[in-house]
C-alpha cells in the first residue's frame, strides 16, 4: 500500500472500531434487541481483504460480521439502524447483528450456523466458474469452524473442482469461551490442515492491514489464474468478550494485554507515521471517523421502527412470500 491507500484503510479500521464502540454503547441503552458479537480488534482482516478484492466478488462472514460488511460497503448508519431494529436498517430489521447483507456490493451474508457459509461460498465460486466470469468468492469464518464438518467438506470439494474461493479464517484464539488449542490437534487450526487437501496454506499477522492486503491480493490472483482455493489464517484478537453476555473473565490478563498493544489501528499509524504521514493527517482522519459515527448514531435513532406488514416481504427475489412447491 502507498501513503494515501494506507491512510484510507486507516481511516475504514477507525470508522469499524468507533462503529462497534457505538453499537456496545447503544446496547447498554436498551437500544439494540438481542445480543451482538462485536468484531473490535478484527479490523485489518476485512479491510485488507477487501482492499484485495473487486467490487464484484463474494465475501460471505460469520455472526461476527459487522466489519466485513462496512469493509464491503456497507455504512455505519445502515448497521446501526439494523441493530436498533429500525426501517432504515441494512435489511429492514430483518437480519439484525448476525445477518448483516448487502447482495448489491457482494456482501452475501454474516451467518450464524457456525461453518455453514462455507459450502455456499464453494458454491458462488462454482456460480463464477459456470459463467465464465473471473470472480471470486471469499468465506471469513472463526477458528472454531475448522472443527466442524462443513469446513472439511467445503474445503475438499473446492479442491477437487479447483474453485476460485479463499477461505479466511480469523483466528482470535478462542471458539467462544474455550482456547482452540485446547480441543484442537494441529497448532495452527486452520493453515495445518490445508495439507490434507493439497492446497495451499497460509500464516498471516491479522492485525497488519498491509500484510493482510498483500496476502489477500497474491492469493485471489491465484484463483482468478484457474489455481483453485487457498486457505488463510489470520492472527487476531477480539477486544470485547464472545458476545455482549460474556466478560471473557476466562482469558489470561497478561495475554489481553500483550495483544492489545498489538492493535490494528496501532500499527497502521506507525507504518503511516513511518511513511512520513504527519501527525496531524492521522488526527483529521479520526477526526472524520468519530463525525461519520456519530451522524449515523444520530441517524438511525431518529429513524422510524421497522414496519410489522413488511415481515414477509423479500422471502422471495420477487418480494413475495407465498408458499411455493
Amino acid at each position: 500500500m502507498d501513503p494515501a491507500a494506507l491512510l484510507a484503510a486507516y481511516e475504514q479500521m477507525t470508522v469499524i472500531r468507533r462503529t462497534e464502540k457505538a453499537a456496545h454503547d447503544l446496547f447498554l441503552q436498551g437500544l439494540v434487541k438481542g445480543t451482538t458479537h462485536l468484531a473490535a480488534g478484527h479490523e485489518a482482516i476485512a479491510v485488507g481483504a477487501s482492499a484485495a478484492l473487486r467490487p464484484d466478488d463474494y465475501v460471505f462472514a460469520t455472526y461476527r460480521g459487522h466489519h466485513h460488511a462496512m469493509a464491503r460497503g456497507a455504512t455505519p448508519e445502515e448497521c446501526l439502524a439494523e441493530l436498533m431494529s429500525r426501517a432504515t436498517g441494512l435489511c429492514k430489521a430483518k437480519g439484525g447483528s448476525m445477518h448483516l447483507t448487502k447482495a448489491s456490493t457482494g456482501m452475501l451474508g454474516s451467518y450464524a450456523i457456525v461453518g455453514a457459509h462455507l459450502p455456499m461460498a464453494a458454491g458462488a465460486a462454482w456460480s463464477a466458474r459456470l459463467r465464465g466470469t473471473d470472480q471470486i468468492a471469499v468465506a471469513f469464518f472463526g477458528d472454531g469452524a475448522t472443527n466442524i464438518g462443513a469446513f472439511h467438506e467445503a474445503l475438499n470439494l473446492a479442491a477437487v473442482w479447483k474453485l476460485p474461493v479463499l477461505f479466511v479464517c480469523e483466528n482470535n484464539l478462542y471458539m467462544e469461551y474455550t482456547p482452540i488449542a485446547d480441543v484442537t490437534a494441529v497448532a495452527r487450526p486452520a493453515a495445518d490442515r490445508a495439507p490434507a487437501y493439497g492446497i495451499p496454506g497460509e500464516v498471516v499477522d491479522g492485525n497488519d492491514v498491509v500484510a493482510v492486503q498483500e496476502t489477500v491480493a497474491r492469493l485471489a490472483a491465484r484463483a482468478r489464474a484457474g489455481d483453485g482455493p487457498a486457505l488463510l489464517e489470520a492472527q487476531t484478537y477480539r477486544h470485547f468478550g464472545h458476545s455482549r453476555a460474556d466478560p471473557a473473565t476466562y482469558r489470561p490478563a497478561e495475554e489481553v494485554e500483550r495483544w492489545l498493544k498489538h492493535d490494528p489501528l496501532d500499527l497502521a499509524r506507525g507504518q503511516l507515521a513511518e511513511m512520513g504521514v504527519a501527525e496531524a493527517v492521522l488526527g483529521e482522519a479520526d477526526e472524520r471517523a468519530t463525525a461519520v459515527v456519530r451522524k449515523a448514531v444520530e441517524a438511525a435513532k431518529a429513524a422510524p421502527p421497522a414496519d410489522p406488514d413488511e415481515a414477509l416481504t423479500d422471502v422471495w427475489a420477487d418480494g413475495g412470500a407465498a408458499w411455493r412447491t
